[in-house]
């Protein structure tokens, strides 16, 4: 009878222990000045207050509770986490394109990609959407950092990219007998409608968050053309159809001026990199609401760069012919009313970078502040995620970043920011 008792008091000591260590503690932030992002606006001495992952309360004259872990940027400026709507976490620009090709596999990928993720995360970026990968690596980066077991940024990821035969989802120019070392579905070439739809399936099967396909040829490969149609309007039209029976959104890459049409046509969330877009074009995206995720930063290091990594000639040839045609595209979109959301490439380039592109946005187009919203609000619209991320309201995750200088002045502070938190936690100090 006394053991019972002891062990029934021992289990509610130790249930009610349990309780008290699951009651996150309150966490309070002073923001000398807040960016409003949802309304472009300043809010100055504002108080953020933190439970757990979530935001409860922000505004100037709430008052703090008795214990809470105070965090002091009163002479920073807070902004919402970053997202980029357009990384390739799997991948990096180190070591040689040959040797990346033939002497690597995606396992050594899957070794790296923490690096990446951790790197973005200290970037600033609490949020990405993982438009392409190989092996599924993305899906499982995703699930170790959802689970807490490594740090990086909340994923929205494609897995693999879907490409027509000898397209830049394809590896063109090598020869045939070459092999992937791993299952031929895995590749993502398909072709055809049923072949596409097929492939739709089997993504999302695996943990594919939104659909990525190639409307158009591309830069970093070895076809002849940079923006020719790689699939038929029918194809798209069935890959946009069946990633909607899912509930999932597509996004397209696409350079040339018709494929990004066709692309829009068949209903895409996004078009990635959009670089010869024409006033029809800019027409069809605003009147359905299509973002333009336009990486218009990373020409400079392409063309600075891949000779030296042993990139083919053609490669930097074809770089040259487009990276200046998608700035001015970039402009147009931006002065039409085009929805923009900030997308680098990161991989193409060095992950942590991310934030080099905001100078780049100015420079071609945007104010600091509608720069700042396609890396906050807009690119959380795109993903359907405004009430998870995005801003800094209530009911939102608790990601923010806080540099001392003032962004609106000079927009490439943010390029070492001085504070990064994701979801309550402080990751950079």
């Amino acid at each position: 009878m006394i053991r019972r008792v002891l062990i029934a008091s021992f289990l509610a000591i130790f249930t009610a222990g349990l309780a008290v260590g699951q009651e996150a503690q309150v966490v309070a932030i002073k923001a000398g000045r807040l960016i409003d992002v949802e309304n472009g606006r300043i809010l100055t001495n504002q108080v953020i207050l933190i439970k757990g992952e979530i935001i409860e309360a922000v505004g100037a004259d709430l008052a703090i509770p008795e214990g809470a872990n105070v965090i002091d940027l009163s002479d920073a400026t807070v902004v919402p986490g970053f997202i980029d709507t357009h990384v390739h976490l799997v991948g990096d620009t180190e070591g040689n394109y040959y040797e990346t090709i033939f002497r690597k596999s995606f396992v050594d990928a899957a070794v790296t990609a923490h690096i990446n993720a951790r790197k973005t995360l200290d970037a600033g970026f609490t949020t990405v959407r993982d438009v392409g990968d190989v092996g599924f690596v993305s899906v499982a980066l995703k699930n170790a950092i959802n689970d807490g077991k490594i740090p990086g940024p909340r994923m929205v990821t494609a897995t693999c990219y879907i490409g027509s035969t000898g397209s830049h989802g394809d590896l063109v120019g090598f020869s045939p007998w070459l092999d992937t070392n791993m299952p031929p579905e895995m590749s993502c070439v398909a072709d055809g409608v049923d072949e596409v739809r097929a492939k739709v399936r089997y993504l999302i099967k695996y943990g594919a968050d939104v659909i990525k396909f190639g409307a158009s040829a591309g830069v970093l490969s070895e076809e002849a053309s940079v923006g020719a149609p790689q699939y038929s309007q029918e194809e798209m039209n069935a890959i946009v159809e069946e990633a909607t029976l899912h509930g999932v959104k597509v996004c397209a890459h696409a350079h040339g001026t018709e494929a990004i049409k066709m692309a829009i046509r068949a209903g895409v969330a996004s078009i990635e990199h959009g670089s010869m877009l024409d006033d029809e074009a800019i027409a069809m995206m605003k009147e359905r609401g299509t973002y333009l995720s336009a990486d218009i930063y990373n020409d400079d290091y392409i063309v600075a760069e891949y000779l030296k990594l042993g990139y083919p000639q053609k490669i930097i040839d074809k770089e040259k012919l487009v990276g200046r045609v998608q700035r001015e595209s970039f402009r147009k979109a931006v002065k039409a009313g085009v929805k923009i959301s900030y997308g680098t490439d990161a991989g193409v380039y060095p992950h942590g970078w991310n934030a080099k592109q905001f100078a780049k946005m100015v420079e071609w187009g945007m104010t600091p502040m509608q720069a700042i919203q396609a890396a906050t609000f807009s690119g959380a619209d795109l993903l359907g995620w405004q009430d998870k991320v995005g801003a800094i309201k209530p009911g939102a995750y608790a990601d923010i970043v806080a540099v001392r200088k003032d962004p609106l002045s000079d927009v490439s502070v943010f390029e070492k920011p001085d504070f990064v938190m994701k979801g309550g936690k402080v990751y950079k100090r």
